[in-house]
């Protein structure tokens, strides 16, 4: 019988996070029970596939809560097991270290991981597993502390990895039941934090999507016309849209006719239309906003090249799509990128941060049509061979399965 597990998030669903709802839905498919958790309640508005208000729906929001029911929680949980609930706090806060500042952060996720637990008493699981380094994987890891004989595991993605306290992820990965990474790299930086012995419960499982859902045409026109650049993804400083700005800014100076896409939005579209206004691309950059996974198909199906030029990444999955949509793509040779796109084979990589070589590479790929067309044939190949989402769903039902008491 397939396992029953919590999900834990700390916003969930998030249009920035669809491959986590992707994983759980394949999970389901399988016959897995999950119950998920975020830590924070999404806003509806942010909500933009149906799919996304379907989760929104059964999914459990901890916060925000009321002081009486944390304190009833807290009581009832202090009730039902004091010496587990005082010991677990105490641990707790010496995960802290001396610092005034985490032992607060620690009471925190301590009283979220007090609500955690509530639930997952009342929904008959003992197994929580959360994604993202922080925080999820700190309140989970106090949960399964709090629950006796329950077990905790975590996903890393990338940037998460390098934004965490070493120490405290070190610890997190120790008393994991198991860890799950996206990349070899990504791997490679918990392997670093923890002695050897704990380096066999650190795997890799790729992100998948659904091939059957970005199932492009390949594009065999000449060119003719504006290059059609599409961009997605949150804007984001790490994710390196003023490079690429910079880049289609120079491709134009240059004399390409260039047309951008950026699809998506956040902390910093108005500094990038700031940009766009001073390098005069008022008329080649279209800000289409956030966009749900209902209406995302006809923006790869519109462009001729994708561009991803980030600055930090585990391995992006509107990359994947990108490319099993039979897009040619450019992205940065960083992190866990080159295990998804092999330079000159399955699309191309440049240097991160570098204006030039994106528009270099960009101006490549508008002059010749047989490379785009060679580089999209392959970026299909890659991403069926390496990121079927059903097969990376089979790959954790097998971890679940054999580090799971039932």
């Amino acid at each position: 019988m397939p396992p029953r597990l919590a999900y834990l998030c700390d916003q969930y669903p998030a249009i920035s996070h669809t491959f986590v709802m992707r994983e759980i839905a394949a999970l389901r498919s399988l016959g897995v029970e999950i119950a998920t958790i975020s830590i924070r309640r999404s806003d509806p508005k942010h909500l933009k596939a149906s799919a996304d208000r379907r989760e929104f729906a059964t999914t459990h929001a901890l916060l925000p809560i009321g002081a009486a029911k944390l304190l009833g929680t807290h009581l009832t949980a202090f009730a039902r097991q004091p010496r587990r609930y005082l010991a677990t706090l105490l641990w707790t806060l010496r995960g802290a270290g001396g610092s005034a500042r985490g032992r607060l952060w620690q009471l925190f996720y301590f009283a979220e991981a007090v609500l955690v637990w509530d639930r997952m008493r009342r929904e008959g699981m003992t197994h929580v597993h959360a994604h993202f380094t922080t925080p999820a994987a700190d309140v989970a890891m106090i949960a399964a502390r709090l629950g006796r004989g329950w077990s905790y595991s975590f996903s890393a993605h990338g940037t998460d990895i390098q934004a965490s306290d070493p120490r405290s992820l070190a610890r997190k990965i120790e008393h994991a039941r198991f860890v799950v990474c996206v990349s070899d790299f990504g791997r490679s930086q918990l392997m670093l934090l923890v002695d050897e012995q704990h380096w066999p419960k650190i795997h890799v499982v790729r992100c998948g999507i659904d091939l059957a859902e970005f199932d492009g045409e390949l594009d065999t026109r000449e060119p003719t016309g504006p290059l059609r650049i599409l961009n997605v993804g949150r804007l984001h400083p790490v994710k390196g849209h003023p490079v690429l700005l910079d880049a289609v800014a120079l491709l134009i100076e240059d004399g390409v006719d260039a047309q951008l896409t950026i699809v998506g939005d956040g902390e910093r579209r108005a500094t990038l239309e700031q940009q766009v206004a001073k390098l005069g691309l008022a008329d080649s950059v279209t800000f289409a906003g956030s966009v749900g996974q209902d209406e995302i198909r006809p923006f790869y199906e519109q462009a001729d090249v994708f561009c991803l030029p980030s600055l930090g990444e585990g391995i992006p999955v509107v990359l994947m799509e990108a490319m099993a949509m039979r897009l040619p793509v450019v992205s940065s040779g960083i992190m866990g990128i080159p295990e998804l796109v092999e330079d000159e084979v399955s699309g191309l990589l440049v240097p991160p941060g570098r204006p030039v070589a994106v528009a270099t590479a960009l101006r490549r790929l508008a002059g010749d049509p047989e490379l785009r067309s060679q580089l999209a044939r392959q970026a299909r190949e890659k991403v069926a061979a390496d990121h079927d989402g059903t097969r990376a769903a089979e790959r954790l039902l097998g971890l679940f399965e054999s580090s799971v008491e039932r």
